[in-house]
């Protein structure tokens, strides 16, 4: 009898339309310049070579890998627009009524802020989206890394992500905004404004990983209540 060939763990039926349609779409991506096509393209080209020689088990062990790869992926204008309007009117809303709630004489229209004889936009930059993104990055990876076991705990932490972006983001705008009132628009729109965002956000990760430590009880008991759930279902 004649022996068959042998074969790598991916099959030869599965792995090649996985590589040979990437090239193409890359190659479209970069023509029509839709960026989030061509890394998905290249994204999805290692994923196929991956399968061809370890196959289906080892990529599902390493699927967090896998996944965290999805953040290379840049979101199309179209969806980054759809979110980042209604987060600037929603920083705009917050910050307008917090400094007035204080006292200080602030009016807003729409995304503009008036505050004294200043006049304030708040950009896309101020928004949010990228902090989210990026606190959703840092937090997946951190939860990850800490707390893999408990699904229901990640889930829980994972829901405060977005109002932790938004809080710190509105922290920054109120510095801003407090900045140009005592001293000035040139003294908030220099150095002190690259560092106010880099300040938030380093805030934002601290306000995450505090949070963790105040949410430690119920993590606990997660934790300890999941092998009773497990064993009751394999009962």
């Amino acid at each position: 009898m004649r022996s068959s060939p042998k074969r790598g763990p991916g099959t030869w039926g599965s792995r090649f339309p996985w590589c040979w349609s990437a090239p193409p779409s890359n190659t479209f991506g970069r023509a029509y310049n839709f960026l989030m096509i061509e890394v998905a393209a290249l994204l999805f080209a290692l994923l196929g070579i991956a399968y061809a020689f370890v196959g289906h088990k080892v990529l599902m062990k390493l699927w967090f890998p896998i996944f965290y790869l999805g953040f290379l992926i840049p979101l199309p204008g179209w969806v980054i627009d759809s979110f980042t309007q209604p987060l600037k009117i929603l920083v705009s809303d917050i910050v307008t009524w917090l400094l007035a709630a204080f006292g200080y004489p602030i009016a807003q229209v729409g995304v503009t802020l008036y505050i004294a004889q200043y006049q304030l936009l708040v950009e896309d930059a101020c928004a949010g989206l990228n902090s989210i993104i990026s606190l959703t990055a840092v937090g997946l990876f951190y939860i990850y890394l800490m707390h893999n076991a408990s699904w229901r705990y990640s889930l829980l932490l994972l829901a405060f992500l977005l109002p932790i972006a938004i809080a710190a983001n509105v922290i920054r705008v109120i510095i801003l905004v407090l900045l140009t009132y005592y001293f000035g628009n040139e003294v908030a729109q220099g150095y002190l404004h690259d560092f106010a965002g880099i300040v938030t956000f380093v805030s934002a990760l601290l306000l995450f990983f505090l949070l963790d430590q105040i949410l430690s009880p119920i993590r606990r008991r997660l934790t300890r209540n999941q092998p009773e759930d497990h064993h009751a279902r394999t009962a």
